[in-house]
Formats: C-alpha cells, structure tokens, sequence
C-alpha cells in the first residue's frame, strides 16, 4: 500500500446536493424549501408560532420556584457510614468531619456540610461533626455509644 492508494470507503461519503440548477436537476426553482416567505429565507423561523393564536409554551401554567439561598448539603446515611469504617476508610476513633468523609470517598465534594439521614444500620461508636442530622440519624448513633456535635451555621454575608 502506498499512501496515493489511500481512499475514503465506498459510499462513505455523498456528493454536495446543487440547489437552483434547473427543474431537470430535481431541486431547482425553490430548492426544496418549499413556498415563499419567511420559511424560505435563511437564518429566520418563527419557533412555536401558531399563528397568531397563544402558543402552547405560553397557554400551559408556569410552575415550580428555585430558592436562591438554599442550602445544598451532602447527604450520608448511617449504612453508608457503617460501610467505610468496615472497609477502613473511616477511623472511628477520630471525630468524622467534611475533610475526614471527603477523603474516605463518601462525600465528592465539599458543598454546603453534611447532613445525615437514619437510612441503615450502624454498630460503630462514632464522633460525628456535622451541619445537620435527621433525628433518627441521632437517635441511632448515640445508641450505638456515639455522638453528634452540630456545627453552628456560619453567619451570611453582608449581614
């Protein structure tokens, strides 16, 4: 093989359609686009206009609100928790904090805290630092002998 033998395969690609060359070409006069007007031209069509009557996107209700100063936290369940100090990740004899779920692979990313739920079982004896628990989540690490220190939310600025 030399590199002037080198070609596309068979059919790969197709041969640039010639619009307005003649009725005997097949796509001549209006080149396919149909009539006249606005849907002719290039670069312009009315998206959604049924014309003149109220759109379908305007006819429905607007719906749903996205509160600007919600708190997004990181949600860890207790089962979750039981996970990592079994496969040695979590040391159960240091407090457990942001950094310390971040760097066991619990948590990706910091976020705005760590907030934990009652979902699954946990037998460690845990010191948790955390922003917020549900009170199942409490409730089931102190009875197995741990105990949960919630940090107290940082002042917004400005204020």
């Amino acid at each position: 093989m030399k590199l002037n033998d080198i070609r596309d395969n068979e059919g790969s690609s197709k041969e640039r359609m010639r619009v307005g060359r003649g009725i005997g070409s097949g796509k001549g006069k209006q080149s396919g686009r149909g009539g006249k007007g606005q849907t002719a031209r290039s670069g312009v069509r009315i998206k959604g206009f049924e014309g003149g009557q109220m759109p379908l996107h305007r006819r429905l209700p607007k719906r749903g609100f996205n509160a600007p100063f919600s708190t997004d936290y990181n949600e860890v369940n207790l089962g979750r928790l039981q996970q990592a100090v079994d496969a040695g990740k979590l040391d159960a004899g240091k407090p457990v904090t942001l950094e310390a779920l971040i760097a066991a692979g619990v948590c990706a990313k910091a976020r705005d805290g760590v907030k934990i739920l009652g979902n699954g079982e946990l037998k460690a004896k845990l010191t948790l630092e955390v922003d917020a628990a549900s009170k199942a989540a409490v409730a089931a690490i102190e009875k197995a002998g741990g105990s949960v220190k919630l940090l107290a939310a940082a002042p917004a600025e400005g204020a």
